[in-house]
């Protein structure tokens, strides 16, 4: 069961409702993810945060495989942690 209510794409509004629609556009079509949809909630935590994971996955010394398959292992490390 949730504890933090998860803020759907269609019920998104003003700020919330831009930072989704660039999400799905920057993520070519992808879904917008429940991480996202839980810091909506925050308006500009969503907005701060997303802005920062952009910077982060922008062209640079590693291509964006390898930063999705760091993203992916730490996530898994981090999840893992937290169930122990």
């Amino acid at each position: 069961m949730a504890t933090v209510k998860l803020i759907e794409p269609e019920e998104a509004k003003g700020k919330v409702k831009e930072i989704f629609d660039d999400i799905s556009k920057t993520r070519q079509g992808d879904k917008v993810n429940n991480i996202w949809k839980a810091l909506a909630n925050d308006p500009d935590l969503l907005e701060s945060t997303w802005n920062r994971i952009k910077q982060v996955m922008a062209p640079g010394a590693l291509d964006s495989v390898t930063k999705e398959l760091i993203y992916i292992a730490v996530s898994t490390v981090s999840y893992t942690h937290l169930r122990a």
